[in-house]
């Protein structure tokens, strides 16, 4: 089995032993069926709060040994859900076992404002849990927004907990969740989000390479960061004499690499931010995190094909640039118009140079591609190891394409863009 194979198993585990070592710590014996489910569900929910919170955690060296970030983040949104369905089974169950006493007992069981203040920490958790993960689909969002909201949801965790804690009045394993959710929130919030473990770099070069793309190199302030190609790197930019940074940190794949530490990022106008950053200047200060991602790092010594999306062409411009490549490779790069797709008078002088590189751009305005004619013409296809990158239309309806063909999925990477 890969190594990438076995670090992915990392993040699934944490989200099934908590809540497993939860509910067997805190089992019930003897106690009606309803009133134990309650219990089974109250415990089981708080081991998926404390996983979804610890998947939290934006470090690269913890990205690499869970498999990637937006793994771990894909395990964290699962576990957060989970959790809040099961939370909201414990308050209907003891609801339900009041019932067999009688209506009354059961409507003052569900009533907040008739229980002491410890079960309302718990009503406030939940609250605050529907509120987080109704943000969570709002793609509307902005940013700034749901990263606020996000907040509300790690207090809404911290709550549920104390509420476990306080009921019980001993200390055990409600202690040890609270601790850990408090560590790896304040992790999150001042490592990460307030920059404590980023590294400073400046931008020395900006240049337009498409229509509403832009390239910027960023040199290192002081260590550089170790990148390889198809990773990419989190930055928050500054100020400059003209320019105004939107202070946030977005995700940028690195489109190329130089030996002395220098970064190379493209940039589409897709949001403010990004539409912002197309005014960029040089001498601009931001700060960087990563780098995360393993896009690219699989079947490198076999026959490649690669299909790029738009701007998603920026991982293999960045491999090219670092190595050319020793195995039969072919590039089909998809774009809407020549004026918007980056690299193109580049990428062809790379095909006309190097024999193992083959490269098939095409322009298809707003008509979705034909894909299975698009692949009828690679030479031993089932023989290659496809790597794709783009928007996830086109990711899902590619993968859908190989599948037909006969490519197992095992041969069969990508990178989407839907990372928040």
């Amino acid at each position: 089995m890969r190594l990438a194979a076995v670090r992915r198993i990392g993040a699934p585990a944490i989200v099934f032993a908590l809540p497993l070592a939860a509910v067997a710590w805190a089992w019930p014996e003897d106690l009606p069926p309803w009133r134990s489910l309650a219990i089974i569900s109250a415990w089981a929910g708080s081991g998926l709060l404390v996983a979804s919170l610890l998947l939290m955690i934006r470090e690269p060296r913890l990205a690499r040994l869970l498999g990637d970030l937006g793994w771990m983040y894909r395990w964290h949104h699962r576990s957060g859900a989970a959790a809040y369905l099961l939370l909201l089974i414990h308050p209907l169950a003891l609801g339900k076992n009041g019932w067999a006493e009688s209506p009354h007992i059961a409507w003052e069981t569900l009533a907040p404002w008739t229980q002491p203040w410890p079960v309302w920490l718990g009503w406030m958790s939940l609250l605050l849990l529907m509120l987080g993960l109704a943000t969570t689909f709002a793609w509307r969002l902005s940013y700034r927004r749901w990263r606020g909201f996000h907040y509300l949801l790690a207090l809404g965790v911290v709550l549920g907990l104390a509420h476990v804690y306080v009921l019980l009045g001993d200390p055990g394993l409600g202690l040890v969740a609270i601790v850990l959710c408090v560590l790896a929130f304040a992790w999150r919030l001042v490592v990460s989000d307030l920059g404590l473990g980023d590294h400073p770099y400046r931008v020395v070069r900006v240049q337009r390479c498409a229509a509403r793309i832009i390239e910027a190199t960023l040199a290192p302030c002081a260590t550089a960061l170790r990148v390889s190609p198809g990773q990419f790197v989190l930055a928050a930019f500054g100020d400059g004499p003209r320019y105004h940074g939107c202070g946030e940190a977005h995700p940028f794949t690195v489109s190329g690499m130089t030996r002395d530490g220098s970064l190379k990022i493209a940039v589409k106008a897709l949001g403010p931010c990004t539409r912002r950053l197309q005014e960029l200047e040089p001498d601009v200060l931001l700060r960087v995190q990563g780098p995360f991602g393993s896009f690219l790092a699989d079947g490198a010594g076999s026959p490649q094909l690669w299909v790029a999306g738009g701007v998603g062409i920026t991982p293999f411009i960045a491999a090219l640039r670092d190595r050319l490549p020793t195995q039969p490779t072919t590039l089909i790069y998809l774009y809407r118009r020549v004026a918007e797709a980056a690299f193109l008078d580049e990428l062809r002088a790379l095909a006309v140079a190097d024999p193992c590189f083959e490269l098939r751009g095409q322009a298809c305005g707003e008509e979705p591609p034909a894909l299975d004619q698009l692949l009828a013409t690679v030479s031993r296809l089932t023989e290659r190891q496809v790597q794709v990158c783009g928007p996830s239309g086109l990711v899902e309806a590619l993968r859908e394409s190989l599948r037909r063909l006969g490519l197992p999925a095992a041969s069969i990477h990508f990178e989407s863009f839907d990372f928040r």
